[in-house]
């Protein structure tokens, strides 16, 4: 069957306010049934699942985003622990994530997302892990509870970047989420989004609707072929499958002690 082409456009204000307002309600409505079963114990994790992964159609519904999936995730219920890492361009990652991959999902989360009414305690509910990223005892403290959360079934979601790159590039790899798949001798599914950072890019609200976006999935990494002083391998290693499948160019020049990939000269590889 021939594929009807894909028709992208730029949100104009009424369309951008209508996709904002959208989304707020979508996600309160979302939130609000949680924390009512929750408060009546008819809250389990398969509920919390399928309620990530109708918030999330939604949300990309709004933006007509035309959503594909390439490569296949391995099989989540094994015993293993799994922890999928990718690129982070754009708030939609998030979505896309939920609505691509399977498993029991949840987001690693900047600490200050708990801070938003309502949001915040239905994270906490829905059993979303939060780290700490400007307190170093307190950010040990959560990947400790990350790491229970793993060992309990749930796959974790992380970006490696730590932040949202503007201009849809990958940029330096933080170390904690690489020290938790260390820990607790995870399996990483390193995932490209390619097409994303367009939706909605960094910092700004230009939507642009019906953008074609396809979630690259990769060759799974097992920890445990790694031990804990080849940590910057392990990054480095889960860098190039990120950038390949994102379809970058991959540059074998290595920055100095670094041990990450220099893509161009505009990118520092500084690890902090």
């Amino acid at each position: 069957m021939t594929r009807l082409p894909v028709f992208t456009e730029s949100a104009n204000l009424a369309r951008r306010i209508g996709v904002v307002l959208g989304s707020v309600l979508v996600t309160a409505g979302f939130c609000i049934d949680v924390l009512v079963r929750a408060a009546f114990r008819r809250l389990d994790r398969s509920r919390v699942d399928r309620y990530t992964r109708r918030w999330a159609a939604l949300l990309l519904r709004l933006v007509r985003m035309d959503l594909h999936v390439v490569g296949q995730a391995p099989e989540l219920n094994d015993g293993r622990r799994y922890i999928i890492l990718c690129n982070h361009a754009s708030h939609y990652d998030i979505p896309a994530i939920f609505a691509a991959m399977p498993g029991s999902i949840r987001m690693l989360a900047k600490a200050e997302l708990y801070r938003i009414p309502l949001l915040g305690i239905t994270m906490r509910t829905a059993e979303f892990p939060s780290i700490n990223r400007r307190k170093r005892n307190q950010a040990l403290k959560d990947l400790d509870k990350a790491r229970a959360m793993m060992e309990s079934g749930i796959v974790l979601w992380a970006a490696p970047e730590g932040t949202r790159s503007l201009g849809g590039e990958l940029l330096p790899f933080k170390k904690g989420c690489f020290h938790l798949a260390l820990d607790t001798e995870a399996v990483i599914i390193p995932v490209g989004i390619r097409g994303i950072s367009k939706v909605l890019p960094a910092r700004s609200w230009r939507f642009n609707l019906g953008q074609p976006v396809s979630v690259h999935i990769g060759e799974p990494i097992d920890t445990r072929d790694y031990s804990r002083a080849e940590l910057e391998s392990l990054m480095l290693t889960t860098r190039h499958s990120i950038q390949g499948l994102m379809g970058e160019v991959l540059d074998d020049q290595l920055e100095s002690g670094v041990g990450l990939a220099v893509r161009d000269q505009s990118l520092t590889t500084a690890c902090k």
